[in-house]
């Protein structure tokens, strides 16, 4: 779980209701843990209802880490990370279909295109595409990542539909996520492991390589927040892709992972499909007007009719671009 601050919301109003505004970090009251507690007392505890909300997404995102593991253990890690990629698709759908989210028509195609490069991997690897562990299910992984998939985009959706419904900042959020998760997990450790842990104790095992991937998911959580205050859309889709290249590259030298043109295939349309996705929607049109414009025409210079408002301009910033929503809090947050 990663570290959770104040943010800048003002709880309910009624008796003991706290403001929040003189909590933000590096203010001068930043370090007051009375009306730290205080707040978190009347936000976690006295608004129960709006805590409540949270034990759905919080359910399915302890669900979907698991099923992680569960994919990550029978598929190799390429082909894990290229498929996990349909979240996005997943993501799309709940969108569409619970926050009445429109997708331009080159999304749609990019989303088709993501499909079909999943599917092509997929079939790679029914073929037997190299050698795998003799322990792994192929089948099984498959189930586990699309199943991780859906859950991952409607607990995404839902959470950000929670975010824009009510006034709590997306660390109050994340902190009622984890106390959920925390509690939930553990009533799943003591249902699947009581006994092993209460005879060799709760950090048998946590060997360094253990530790590492504690402290890489704990950065990553940071990560995330920092990409979806910082990044741009275009900036997201280049990560993902850098992810794919560099999972693929590591599963070659650490797995013997065998790269055949089919599988390299695959992983270049979901790349492309993702590059296509988060291209702005100022960007799509640019284009297409560029590419409707005759060749031999040179420069096109509009004339405006007498007493008309100019048309509005294409803007290169970034600020002033109208976005589609590309890997946004729905599948950034995990």
């Amino acid at each position: 779980m990663a570290a959770v601050g104040v943010g800048g919301s003002t709880a309910a109003a009624g008796p003991g209701a706290v403001t929040t505004g003189s909590l933000e970090p590096g203010t001068a009251n930043a370090g007051n843990v009375k009306h730290l507690i205080l707040f978190l007392h009347e936000a976690v505890l006295v608004q129960y209802v709006d805590t409540l909300k949270l034990a759905v997404p919080s359910l399915i995102y302890t669900l979907q880490n698991n099923l992680q593991y569960v994919a990550i253990s029978n598929l190799p890690a390429a082909t894990f990370q290229v498929t996990y990629q349909l979240k996005i698709l997943t993501t799309a759908l709940f969108s569409v279909l619970m926050l009445n989210r429109s997708l331009s028509r080159l999304q749609w195609a990019s989303l088709l295109l993501l499909f079909t490069g999943v599917a092509i991997v997929q079939a790679q690897q029914a073929g037997g595409g190299g050698p795998r562990p003799l322990d792994q299910n192929p089948g099984a992984g498959l189930a586990a990542v699309v199943a991780s998939c859906l859950s991952s985009g409607f607990a995404g959706v839902y959470f950000e539909k929670i975010l824009k419904g009510s006034s709590g900042s997306v660390w109050l959020r994340n902190l009622q996520l984890g106390l959920f998760g925390t509690a939930l997990g553990l009533v799943g450790l003591w249902w699947a492991e009581g006994s092993a842990v209460a005879h060799r104790g709760f950090f048998f095992g946590y060997t360094p390589a253990v530790w590492g991937v504690v402290l890489n998911q704990a950065f990553g959580g940071l990560l995330v927040a920092v990409v979806v205050k910082y990044a741009d859309n275009i900036l997201k889709g280049f990560a993902t892709s850098l992810s794919i290249v560099l999972s693929t590259v590591a599963s070659i030298r650490l797995f013997g992972f065998h790269l055949d043109p089919l599988f390299a295939l695959g992983a270049g349309l979901v790349i492309g499909a993702v590059y296509l996705y988060s291209l702005p929607r100022s960007a799509v049109k640019a284009i297409a007007f560029t590419s409707a414009s005759p060749a031999a025409s040179g420069p096109c210079i509009h004339q405006q009719p007498p007493g008309q408002p100019p048309p509005p301009q294409l803007s290169s910033h970034r600020g002033d671009h109208i976005t589609e929503p590309f890997l946004p809090k729905s599948v950034l947050v995990k």
